[in-house]
């Protein structure tokens, strides 16, 4: 079985000076015992519904198995 992290560049986080918004990639989530990267995106999706609801574009996604 495989593992996968989704990370994106959509989004901003803070400094932690609270004083600039910082453009960066963030870690959506990590998948595992999965056989590929649809079965991982699926997993992922079903598994954090906030995905969905904080409206990131999945196809903006980046992935990358971890070996």
């Amino acid at each position: 079985m495989k593992k996968y992290i989704f990370i994106t560049p959509e989004g901003t986080t803070e400094a932690p000076n609270d004083l600039y918004e910082v453009n960066n990639m963030q870690v959506i989530g990590i998948v595992e015992d999965v056989t590929n990267e649809d079965e991982a995106l699926k997993k992922l999706l079903i598994e954090n519904n906030w995905i969905i609801d904080a409206e990131f574009n999945i196809a903006e996604f980046i992935v990358y198995e971890i070996l």
